[in-house]
């Protein structure tokens, strides 16, 4: 019988890589916290309709990437089982529990998330189907400088992460208010219609859809269209003019290096104002590391009251090719039991040991020499030898490891011993336990 295989696009995190991962959430995280975001979570599966209503019943992620939960026993109390997803990004889900809970009453409201999305696509490098997301919403304020703080925020971000060598550029644009939005979106319709039938058959779908995704294709057959294509700035209305000047300025003022990019849009039908990506060459076709922008549209589609926010998302795959912060595993303290006979003494010795904060290994090798191969494959510090005549004295011989030396000392000294000797990494939140 063939084994089992994981599902196309997803992968196992075994321990050193999911170590490595819950290591740059957590430093994601630090620096959120920095910021004052609070951290919360969403669940997995939503309404279809979260996505549906905000995302564009015509935009890529609900026509071909969104999963779509069905199936299931038929019950009164999950009546609409086929009309849930699976969520494939953050924000959406965010704005709906910030409705749900009444969070308007108490703005600004600045929320950290992280978790698993999915999305049906192709697998790629740094691409799955069951990818990880850390990001942040700021929620109720329509201050540029809001969004001059966010970026910044996704700034100390990579720098924290240590990528800010590997050609990273933070890239800024503007799609105005909804008047200039409105009307950009028209001279942009009307201007690849002319073109319409030399498109990619991709982009002459987005025409009538969204005409502002057109800026986004890959597609060669697109880009001499692309360049060609009227800019932002002939649209913007004077309010939208100042709004971006005022974000430039701002990061001018804090050192945040940044390029105008005028084509970089964000595709959604929500986004407002600010639009900005941190790209790198390093990671193939696909080179935002982070994104975010503005969307004072979204808690109205959402069928909330009109709340302005913004955020940005990043992907932990994508950044764990290029992140140079890599988690060091904490060294431990190993137990050995030189014979069978004295394994239940042995993990009794290594249960009281952990009581006492300490992290220790115990291999369940009933033999030194295996026992002690484990060890240093764990790269435990040191090793508390338990052999007949410590069974009968009541003490152990400490090994360090490092360099060999070793020393005997009464287990009821052993803790104090231990935390005199060896890193302060070895020890964690102690319990109360005692010594039978």
């Amino acid at each position: 019988m063939m084994a089992q295989q994981a599902v196309r696009g997803t992968q196992d995190l075994l321990p050193h890589t999911y170590r490595q991962h819950l290591h740059m959430m957590e430093v994601i995280q630090r620096v959120a916290d920095n910021y004052g975001y609070e951290p919360m979570a969403t669940p997995f599966i939503e309404q279809r309709s979260v996505f549906v209503r905000t995302l564009g019943d015509g935009s890529d992620v609900v026509m071909k990437e969104m999963y779509h939960v069905v199936g299931g026993s038929a019950s009164q109390e999950d009546e609409h089982r086929d009309m849930l997803a699976l969520r494939p990004e953050g924000t959406a889900a965010v704005m709906r529990a910030f409705i749900n809970h009444g969070q308007h009453l108490s703005l600004p409201v600045k929320w950290f998330y992280r978790g698993a999305m999915f999305r049906y696509e192709r697998p790629q490098k740094g691409r799955w189907r069951q990818f990880h997301q850390a990001g942040v919403e700021a929620l109720g304020s329509a201050s540029p400088d809001m969004d001059v703080e966010v970026m910044a925020c996704a700034w100390d971000v990579l720098r924290a992460l240590d990528v800010g060598d590997v050609g990273v550029t933070l890239e800024v644009n503007t799609l105005g208010d909804d008047e200039s939005k409105q009307r950009w979106r028209d001279a942009l319709y009307a201007y690849f219609s002319r073109y319409e039938k030399e498109l990619s058959p991709l982009s002459q779908q987005r025409l009538r859809r969204n005409p502002l995704r057109i800026l986004d294709s890959k597609e060669k057959q697109d880009e001499k269209f692309k360049a060609e294509a009227p800019l932002v700035r002939a649209y913007l209305s004077p309010e939208s003019q100042r709004f971006f000047h005022h974000v430039c300025e701002g990061l001018t003022h804090l050192g945040i290096p940044y390029r105008h990019h005028e084509s970089l849009v964000r595709g959604l039908d929500y986004y407002r104002h600010t639009a900005f990506e941190i790209v790198t060459d390093h990671v193939g076709s696909h080179n935002a590391l982070l994104a975010g922008g503005r969307y004072d549209g979204l808690a109205e589609t959402l069928g909330g009251k009109k709340t302005p926010g913004i955020g940005w998302a990043c992907g932990i795959e994508r950044l764990a090719l290029l992140s140079k912060t890599m988690y060091k595993k904490a060294p431990s303290v190993a137990v050995i039991a030189s014979h069978e006979d004295y394994g239940r003494e042995a993990l009794a010795l290594a249960c009281f040991l952990r009581g006492h904060g300490v992290k220790v290994d115990y291999g369940f090798k009933p033999q030194l020499r295996k026992g002690l191969q484990r060890a240093d494959k764990m790269s435990c510090c040191a090793a508390c030898l338990l052999g007949e005549e410590e069974m009968k004295g009541r003490d152990v011989i400490v090994r360090n490891l490092r360099d060999g030396a070793q020393e005997r000392v009464a287990r009821d000294q052993l803790v104090t011993y231990l935390r005199a000797t060896y890193p302060s990494s070895v020890w964690r939140g102690a319990r109360t336990r005692t010594m039978s």
